[in-house]
């Protein structure tokens, strides 16, 4: 592990192997009110859920630790024009979920497999509006990977830097029209971006582990 980042990295595998904040901490981060007043119909995973992988990747840039995040094309579907992880569906082939994330991610942004390591997991999050149950593996890259864009999947690569989404500053709501519905939207405020729902839900849980305690000490 790269010595400058290692005391942050070891903390963050011992956080991902001992119990997660999950729905507490992606609550924080998560339209209110929920689309019914049955937050178990909603949150929960229905039987025919598609499940995906997704890829936390953080790297070293400019002296201070990122994660790519992805600005999806203008498409006819529900994560139209969304900022997201590099990521998508389980297929045929994948050996499991964690090979889904790291196959998209390679298809995607052009991460190497090989040059990456994995840390853990975070916990899985069903998002209603896709019917879709997202496994997000975290991983560390030792260089900034050559990101090579698949324009067809991504419309802007967004190199965020962690402390960006740890700066209170970044941290917004605001009253939104969601489908057929009013609703306090709470969203990351990043690069002119507006990162939001399942997105903003994952990063919560990522940044209540005790490892981002030490970020501000590495900049």
């Amino acid at each position: 592990m790269d010595e400058r980042f290692g005391a942050f990295l070891r903390q963050l595998q011992i956080d991902l192997s001992n119990p997660l904040p999950g729905r507490d901490a992606h609550y924080r981060m998560a339209p209110y009110p929920r689309p019914t007043d049955d937050d178990i119909y909603y949150d929960t995973p229905h039987p025919d859920a598609r499940r995906s992988g997704v890829l936390v990747l953080f790297y070293p840039h400019l002296e201070q630790l990122h994660i790519p995040l992805i600005l999806r094309p203008t498409y006819d579907g529900v994560h139209s024009g969304q900022v997201g992880f590099p990521g998508g569906g389980y297929e045929v082939g994948d050996a499991d979920l964690v090979a889904t994330a790291v196959r998209e991610a390679y298809e995607e942004v052009g991460v190497q497999p090989a040059h990456i390591q994995l840390l853990g997991h975070l916990s899985p999050l069903y998002v209603f509006a896709s019917n879709n149950l997202v496994h997000p593996t975290v991983a560390w890259a030792p260089n900034r990977p050559a990101f090579q864009i698949d324009a067809h999947e991504v419309d802007k690569l967004i190199e965020v830097p962690l402390l960006a989404l740890l700066d209170p500053a970044n941290q917004r709501r605001e009253e939104w029209k969601l489908r057929n519905r009013t609703a306090q939207v709470p969203f990351f405020h990043i690069q002119d971006q507006q990162i939001w729902g399942a997105t903003a839900m994952m990063l919560s849980e990522l940044l209540a582990l005790p490892a981002m305690q030490l970020v501000s000490s590495l900049s």
